[in-house]
């Protein structure tokens, strides 16, 4: 067994919003709750308003608690925060701190939800509300769970939101392996970018993260490595420009569960971006991560 955090706000739908995909986050848990290895599931706690205000403007997340964001901002996250969306929020926040927690404590956990990697200082952008990696690490560093984290982001769009977000602090360093020409069109400066051209395939993508997240690691000594395991890489993405193959995700996910365990670092996984009409699809490709993560970690 293993340990994974869920909570049914996670299934939240906004009504009138077809491009978020709304439907997966029920279809993983189904799926994770009818495989091998089994999981030990927790519920994702609330993100308390103090660490919200700790990383994001106060003002803005007073406008995200009583549901009264701006137009501007609600059209650069994408929808309207609702009050349901709210709470949804500050649960995913939650989920990933648990989630970090869990893994500090046996080895390897996941979030089923999480990865709002867009999320700035003073609004949401690109489906993300509150940036749930940088609370989620500013917070355990604070209340001295773990000394250093290493964020790895692999979906296929930069994460910008937790770059500039964690710009600057010795105790945080952040890793994102993107595809170079899609959103967002203006890119942060994370400790290591790799920017990939559009059509990269399973042997270049793999060759390429094998070379430096190992060095990245090992140089960075981490604590914790949070990983923002975002499906959208994916060949039949209908937002990725990249192209790997069921099987490359496999072994993209399978190195950065056993590059963590050969090092002896917690791992906690979350379950960023995949997006297409077939949310069935979509859905197995995050469960599967999550399970052979959990595979490749506890083996």
């Amino acid at each position: 067994m293993f340990p994974l955090v869920h909570h049914l706000d996670y299934t939240l739908r906004q009504d009138g919003v077809a491009a978020f995909p709304w439907d997966k986050y029920g279809l993983v848990m189904d799926m994770l709750r009818g495989a091998l290895p089994a999981p030990d599931e927790h519920e994702a706690p609330l993100m308390p308003r103090k660490w919200l205000e700790a990383v994001h403007d106060p003002a803005y997340v007073a406008q995200v608690l009583a549901a009264d964001v701006p137009q501007d901002k609600a059209r650069r996250i994408g929808f309207p925060v609702t009050g349901a969306l709210s709470r949804r929020a500050q649960r995913t926040t939650g989920g990933t701190w648990e989630a970090a927690r869990l893994a500090l404590r046996y080895g390897y956990a996941a979030n089923t939800a999480g990865g709002s990697h867009h999320a700035l200082y003073d609004t949401g952008a690109g489906y993300c509300i509150f940036n749930d990696l940088a609370v989620a690490a500013n917070r355990l560093i604070e209340e001295g769970d773990v000394g250093r984290i290493l964020i790895v982001d692999l979906d296929v769009h930069q994460g910008d939101g937790t770059a500039a977000l964690l710009a600057g602090r010795e105790s945080v360093q952040t890793f994102s392996m993107h595809a170079e020409r899609n959103f967002p069109a203006r890119k942060a400066v994370s400790t290591l970018d790799i920017a990939l051209p559009d059509g990269t395939e399973d042997e270049e993508y793999l060759e390429i993260l094998d070379q430096h997240l190992p060095r990245m690691i090992d140089d960075g000594n981490p604590g914790l490595i949070l990983y923002q395991a975002g499906v959208d890489p994916h060949r039949d993405d209908k937002l990725g420009r990249l192209s790997l193959s069921d099987e490359g995700l496999h072994i993209r996910d399978s190195l950065v569960a056993s590059v963590a365990r050969a090092r002896g670092i917690p791992l906690a996984s979350v379950l960023g971006g995949g997006y297409g009409a077939d949310q069935a699809a979509v859905a197995r490709r995050h469960a599967d991560a999550i399970r052979i993560m959990a595979m490749s970690y506890y083996r």
